[in-house]
């Protein structure tokens, strides 16, 4: 048998007009039906982008009520800024849809849109399942030891949802003097409180941790970015929160990630100027 690269020129032209013809059919059915495909998808990131917009017109007047003076220092001294995010699973970015639209690399991109040239590195050390007690256990280990200019701690999500959290006598005491080590340490600190999620707002200890963060950032002081109240504000605004919170009722969207991203990088970029 000839190869077909042979072969094919000894077809006649008709045979020849009518492949092309059906090829040229096929493929307009086939871009028709990939376009019809495609069209929920771009129709949903569109609807994402609206409640991203909706929340982060939420955000005004939400301030973390202290100053960032070390991560002011090396910016202003063009020096190079790490930024350590430590915390659960929603820092980790469970319910993102990659890793690129996960809360940390949101602020990162757009801390280097509001800050030009400024040279920042956003370290994810989000651990999925983790509670406050071990946050504390590793912040020397893995936080401290990359020498931060600011380690924003997002915690409390795991210790009012699941039974292996809770809210000890001491809880209070050991953020509030974590909070001293890391600044001790040479870096500035954001508290970053629950999500708005069906299993965290019907939990029976959440009002008592977001009273415990907005108590240890201020007896610490320590930023506190008010995570809960932006995503309750949105609700308010309209946007359900369904549209924020991922299929598991406990994390957030691509659009709510988006919107806390991008509130945390403007509410640091005020702080530190």
């Amino acid at each position: 048998m000839l190869p077909t690269l042979i072969t094919m020129p000894l077809l006649s032209r008709r045979p020849r007009r009518l492949a092309v013809a059906a090829f040229s059919v096929f493929r307009l059915a086939a871009t028709c039906a990939f376009a019809f495909i495609a069209m929920p998808a771009r129709a949903d990131v569109q609807a994402g982008m609206q409640v991203a917009e909706t929340c982060l017109r939420a955000s005004a007047g939400l301030s973390l009520g202290a100053a960032l003076p070390k991560l002011k220092a090396r910016l202003s001294a063009g020096l190079p800024a790490v930024i350590v995010a430590i915390g659960s699973s929603s820092t980790r970015g469970v319910g993102a849809s990659s890793w690129a639209t996960t809360y940390p690399e949101v602020m990162q991109r757009e801390l280097q849109r509001l800050r030009g040239k400024a040279r920042i590195e956003i370290a994810n050390l989000g651990s999925n399942g983790e509670t406050i007690s071990g946050q504390i256990a590793r912040m020397e280990r893995d936080a401290l030891a990359l020498q931060p200019a600011l380690v924003i701690w997002q915690l409390g999500s795991n210790d009012v949802v699941w039974p292996w959290g809770g809210i000890g006598p001491g809880t209070e005491a050991e953020v509030v003097a974590t909070i001293a080590r890391i600044r001790a340490s040479g870096a500035d600190v954001i508290l970053m409180d629950l999500q708005n999620a069906p299993l965290v707002a019907g939990a029976r200890l959440r009002p008592a941790m977001l009273e415990l963060t907005a108590r240890a950032a201020r007896a610490g002081g320590a930023g506190h970015f008010q995570r809960f109240r932006l995503l309750e504000r949105t609700v308010g605004a309209g946007v359900p929160l369904s549209a924020l919170t991922s299929w598991d009722q406990l994390h957030n969207t691509d659009a709510a990630y988006d919107c806390t991203g991008r509130a945390i990088a403007r509410a640091i970029h005020a702080a530190a100027r």
